[in-house]
């Protein structure tokens, strides 16, 4: 599988509109797009996550699961929007996307997004579902995954 988006490149910096509005953001996550899935996909989850924030564990800012096996793109600001799919509970304490805001003056940190190819059409979950939780419930469906690594600092 592959995980590409037009708003950022591997490695590269991801968009101001993505942040958090804690870092003068618009809270818009950005545009994702994968392909390569393997035969028996059933359905898709996504997440985004910082292992780079000061708690120890990183910090969860995205749990999307349920996606329709025929959905193959997400577009800039979908993570705030309805659709046929599940948005889990992230490290801001609300079932949607959230975006980036590492401390100020902090090396620019790594945002992870991971889709995975999930071999049921859904989990059963609800939007209570917590990043660990969808990992640990997942990880028997999961028939492929690809990663996509953005960066992200704020100016100290």
């Amino acid at each position: 599988m592959q995980l590409r988006s037009d708003d950022f490149e591997e490695g590269g910096a991801l968009p101001a509109r993505a942040a958090h509005p804690y870092a003068a953001g618009e809270n818009l996550s950005p545009h994702l797009a994968w392909e390569g899935a393997p035969p028996g996909t059933a359905s898709f989850a996504l997440t985004c996550w910082d292992p780079d924030a000061p708690t120890g564990v990183g910090f969860v800012h995205w749990v999307r699961f349920d996606i329709p096996a025929g959905v193959h793109e997400l577009a800039a600001g979908s993570g705030t929007a309805a659709g046929s799919w599940v948005d889990g509970f992230t490290d801001w304490g609300e079932p949607r996307y959230g975006g980036m805001a590492p401390p100020p003056g902090d090396e620019p940190h790594h945002y992870i997004f991971t889709v995975y190819a999930l071999g049921v059409a859904s989990l059963g979950l609800d939007a209570t579902t917590t990043y660990a939780k969808f990992r640990f419930l997942s990880a028997e469906h999961v028939l492929a995954s690809a990663q996509l690594v953005g960066r992200f600092s704020v100016a100290g």
